[in-house]
């Protein structure tokens, strides 16, 4: 099959996102990973948009090896010189040069004509050939180019020595068909367009973005640019995890691959989450967290019988790990049965009947059922956990010059054990003096307290949450008296821990 080369430019034009802005190391970092991911070409930077931006792209060029670095630079002598400067340290150098041909921004931003945006284009190809041997030239706004005046000015740079020609749809502009018919007629009427490789750059102004860069692979185009997670300018660029997946999953219909390593793709995306601080939203394709989610009863049956029912990639291809099986209020009794056993718990039915009724009444009120909330509600609700510990009655004396002390009583295997301790507050006592009694030396790692109801005399909700060796058990307890719900809550959890221990 065919090869798209994948050219990314996320530290280029994803760094155009506002506050995505990166410094030196963390596009080093991130362009390491991208060599990792088995990207074609990097474009590094705009080493002549400052200091730091040049710096960052001569790091890049010295140290990064594996992948074309690219410099963008305008069709000036000092943009590509200073961009020669920088991508020079690397064994495979590239020169993206760019300038605008449409209409309006002829007009209104250059305020050139047609023959001089041919004559400076091609001068700035040939400036630029002149320092490396791989140069791509960019016609900045080329769908909204007139189609004839688009066909001379890529005619011109090709003999002039550009390898590669970018058709961008700068401001995404662009429709599917519309985009594809523009690339079939470009190798239709470019006379020396063999010459070179037809590269596609989209913007996502109209949420197209992808689907336009599909239709260009359609339609001849060899190089793909994009981003991780889709960031650039505005509405951002294609996505690079959306487009590889795509040819991936419809090889019958493109007939095409690439060089991507999928299983890098979820960790690439993560770390660039994670150093431009720009957060995935949950649904977005590929590497959202929702994306091999499922909620629905239907769907979970169906990815339980057969996973290809509701799922068109393995999640673990592209590094994400294993499909989750949401439980919520959606959620079927198949998919709340299979997360038991997974638990260690085998129900019978009429138990997993009363239990699942449980659960849909909780997931009412919460949007996402966790296993510890199953545990609890198979162990506290059904009570399969038998108390080892009792608390038969609690006792203590704390005041602003009073050293907090307790006493508890509790019972263990019908045997009633007396402790006493001191701590830093009264529940500290409390739970000080339960550990003297029980044979589980838990750490307490969460503690928190509710109103259950309202009013003075309110009853009082406390949950905690204890570390035993290397597992982790919640517990409730209420009250009026938030000290002995805090003493519940404790030899609750205390209870399950043993419980798991002797299990």
């Amino acid at each position: 099959m065919e090869k798209i080369k994948i050219f990314d430019t996320t530290l280029r034009d994803g760094e155009q996102s506002p506050g995505a802005s990166l410094n030196g190391k963390e596009k080093l970092e991130i362009a390491r990973q991208l060599v990792a991911l088995g990207v074609d070409v990097i474009e590094a930077g705009f080493p002549a948009a400052s200091p730091g931006d040049f710096l960052a792209v001569k790091e890049i060029a010295s140290t990064v090896k594996g992948a074309i670095i690219c410099g963008l630079a305008r069709c000036k002598k000092e943009d590509i010189d200073i961009a020669y400067k920088a991508v020079k340290h690397s064994a495979r150098p590239r020169i993206h040069v760019f300038l605008a041909t449409s209409k309006i921004h002829m007009r209104y931003k250059l305020r050139k004509a047609e023959d001089e945006i041919i004559k400076l284009a091609v001068w700035g190809v040939k400036y630029a050939k002149g320092k490396v041997s791989d140069v791509e030239f960019s016609p900045e706004d080329a769908s909204r180019t007139d189609r004839r005046f688009l066909y001379r000015v890529i005619e011109a740079v090709i003999d002039a020595g550009a390898t590669t020609v970018n058709i961008p749809d700068t401001v995404g502009y662009a429709v599917p068909f519309e985009f594809g018919d523009l690339i079939g007629s470009i190798k239709a009427n470019v006379p020396n367009i063999k010459k070179a490789v037809i590269s596609v750059h989209c913007h996502n102004d109209l949420g197209l973005g992808v689907s336009n860069s599909l239709e260009a692979v359609k339609n001849g185009a060899g190089q793909v640019e994009c981003t991780i997670n889709g960031l650039g300018e505005r509405a951002g660029n294609a996505s690079l995890e959306e487009i590889v997946m795509a040819l991936d999953t419809r090889r019958d219909l493109f007939g095409k691959t690439t060089s991507i390593d999928k299983k890098e793709i979820y960790k690439t995306s993560r770390l660039v989450s994670k150093l431009t601080g720009i957060l995935v939203q949950p649904n977005k394709a590929i590497v959202g967290k929702n994306a091999f989610s499922h909620e629905a009863g239907i769907h979970q049956d169906g990815m339980l019988k057969m996973r290809t029912t509701y799922e068109i990639m393995k999640s673990e291809d592209v590094g994400f790990g294993k499909t989750r099986l949401v439980l919520g209020k959606h959620s079927g009794s198949h998919a709340f049965k299979e997360r038991l056993k997974s638990l260690g718990f085998h129900l019978n039915e009429k138990e997993l009947n009363r239990a699942f009724d449980i659960f849909k009444k909780l997931a009412d009120k919460k949007k996402e059922i966790y296993d510890e909330d199953l545990e609890t509600i198979v162990e506290d609700e059904l009570r399969t956990i038998p108390e080892l510990y009792k608390l038969e009655s609690l006792s203590f004396t704390s005041g602003t010059n009073v050293t907090p002390r307790a006493e508890v009583v509790i019972n263990v295997k019908k045997k009633r054990i007396r402790k006493t301790s001191t701590g830093d507050g009264p529940v500290d006592a409390c739970y000080k003096a339960i550990d003297k009694v029980t044979s589980v030396k838990p750490k307490l790692i969460d503690y928190s307290i509710r109103a259950v109801t309202g009013g003075k005399d309110a009853l009082g909700e406390v949950t905690v949450r204890l570390k035993v060796a290397a597992k982790e058990v919640s517990g409730r307890g209420s009250s009026t008296d938030i000290v002995e719900a805090s003493a519940k809550a404790y030899i609750d959890a205390v209870n399950k821990a043993a419980y798991k221990n002797r299990k």
